[in-house]
């Protein structure tokens, strides 16, 4: 059977739509369907069920009008009765829908005009969603394009297959596009809004810079080379660490390249943004020295529970180590995630004598004794009365100038001391409403019932419903910036771990667990923690230095 010119040109339309669009040619098609049957509704009453029919090969088009089969028949522009529906159909049953051919439509210019507007919507609800599917996995990556136009500062960038925008603040200072301009970025995010899917593209984003590494370098992109770690002020300074899984390839040197070629690149594409290149390091204290560079460091002292450390550093190169506002010290911070504290030797000093004083004048108000004595006892690194009290008599008969008589009379007097402030601290207990049985819970002192106390943790029951953070606290970081919020013994010296213990020993108490389950739920923790120590060995670092809280590493 000949096929009509209209007919081809129909499907001449459809798949002309459907290669400028990139889009399916059977989605065109449906959208002309439906476009049919709306202009064919307008023709036979909004209210018939019509259902158009698009031949893919040949273009014919077939109408035909539904009705319902209905035991009575109420509007029979929708409905047909069943007998009749019999005759055309023996196997016809009430609910079933008869189909009646129409015959073919001519289209008028209001007709016409409608079904465009219903093709043209389909087509680019089509479009969109293809465009959509098309980006959505392609979150972290480096894509190029032309600027199609700029618009209140944002760059609108042509992409080919689809759009993007880089908003202003995604674009590095006094960066400037004009159309018809090329640019990369780093596409960040994706999402289906009401005007169709947005792809939003980025030059300041810290893995744009790690992205553009990887094309630079081929021992990134090969996976020789690892980055842990980028922090960037974009247009002005960044930081890297790297780090290499081959022993005999420098991360630092195959990153800079020969004669800085490699990242001489990046530095171009972002505009002269300075990049130090920095080996990462899984001790702490080493890699915060390596980010601090290129200060030199004298010492550091690490508090791990809080993720702070303080670096100390000769008086001259304070500016170097702070770097220009503040920057240089603020994109360590960013790099290693510990909020870092800097102070010079003579700081370090002066507070060293504070300290000394301050200890040496507890000794002497709490013991009762002269200076020399408080000044004997802090310089052999006394740091509370407990600890005097409490050690080995002869740790404290060895001190020059001291005997045995002398070391039993202080720490009598230390014993007294402790006595008197315990009495003390139980009364404010009580005054709190703190329950006595609260004492049962192992690990829990006076002085810690009172800090309970004043956070309205008054019994066994209230403390087991607590968690880790509300006795320790919890550090989170915002803008770049750490920031310290207190749990209720946050004053004490007491881990994570320590307050989890203490936490699942009050619920114990308080009959929430047995002891045989909670000691089941830890042998199951250290057997997971064994299968991923065995595959993790290879990986330990060779250095066998412990960084704990307050231990101080002389660099």
């Amino acid at each position: 059977m000949a096929i009509s010119a209209n007919r081809l040109e129909l499907l001449q339309i459809a798949d002309a739509v459907a290669r400028e669009k990139s889009i399916d040619r059977q989605i065109v098609i449906a959208a002309m369907e439906d476009a049919i049957q709306k202009a064919a509704r307008s023709r036979y009453g909004s209210e018939t069920e019509v259902r158009a029919e698009i031949n893919p090969r040949t273009g014919e088009i077939k109408l035909q009008r539904l009705l319902l089969v209905a035991e009575e028949v109420e509007n029979v522009a929708t409905e047909i009765g069943l007998e009749e529906a019999l005759q055309r159909n023996p196997l016809a049953q009430i609910g079933d829908y008869i189909a009646e051919p129409l015959p073919p439509l001519d289209f008028g210019r209001i007709a016409a005009q409608s079904a465009k507007q219903v093709i043209v919507q389909k087509v680019r609800e089509a479009e969109r969603d293809r465009q959509y599917d098309e980006f959505k996995d392609r979150i972290g990556e480096v894509i190029n394009g032309v600027v199609k136009r700029v618009e209140y500062g944002n760059v609108v960038v042509d992409l080919g297959r689809g759009e993007a925008v880089v908003r202003r603040d995604e674009l590095i200072p006094r960066e400037m596009f004009r159309t018809g301009d090329r640019i990369r970025a780093y596409i960040y995010d994706v999402r289906r809004e009401q005007r169709g899917p947005q792809v939003f593209l980025s030059r300041t984003h810290p893995q744009f810079m790690a992205k553009l590494f990887a094309q630079e370098v081929p021992e990134i992109y090969d996976g020789i080379i690892e980055i842990r770690a980028v922090a960037r002020d974009p247009g002005s300074r960044a930081k890297i660490a790297v780090i290499s899984k081959d022993s005999s390839i420098d991360p630092v040197g195959a990153c800079v390249g020969m004669r800085g070629s490699r990242v001489q690149a990046v530095v171009g594409e972002l505009q002269g943004e300075k990049i130090d290149i920095i080996p990462w390091n899984p001790d702490a204290a080493t890699f915060i020295v390596n980010a601090l560079q290129p200060a030199e460091v004298a010492k550091v002292v690490l508090d791990e529970d809080a993720e702070r450390i303080e670096v100390v550093v000769p008086d001259e190169q304070l500016s170097l180590a702070i770097g220009r506002r503040g920057q240089n010290v603020r994109l360590a911070s960013q790099l290693t995630g510990w909020a870092i504290d800097i102070m010079t030797e003579h700081d370090e000093s002066e507070r060293r004598q504070r300290e000394f004083a301050e200890r040496t004048q507890l000794f002497v108000d709490a013991l009762n004794v002269d200076e020399v004595v408080g000044q004997l006892l802090a310089s052999e690194g006394f740091a509370s009365v407990e600890e005097v009290a409490y050690v080995e008599r002869d740790e404290v008969a060895t001190i020059e100038g001291f005997d045995e008589d002398t070391a039993d009379e202080i720490q009598a007097r230390a014993r007294e001391y402790l006595e008197e402030v315990e009495a003390k601290l139980d009364e404010e207990r009580k005054a709190l409403g703190v329950a006595d049985d609260l004492r049962a819970v192992p690990g829990v002192t006076t002085a810690m019932m009172v800090a309970l106390g004043k956070d309205e943790v008054r019994s066994v029951e209230d403390l087991a419903g607590c968690a880790t953070d509300d006795l320790v606290g919890w550090t989170e970081r915002s803008a770049g910036e750490t920031v310290r919020h207190e749990g209720a013994l946050s004053g004490f010296d007491l881990s994570r771990a320590e307050a989890e213990e203490m936490i699942m020993a009050a619920r114990v108490e308080a009959g929430w667990v047995s002891a045989e389950e909670l000691q089941a739920a830890a042998e199951d923790d250290e057997a997971g923690e064994g299968d991923e120590a065995d595959g993790e060995e290879a990986d330990a670092p060779a250095s066998e230095e412990v960084v704990a809280a307050g231990v101080v590493h002389e660099v």
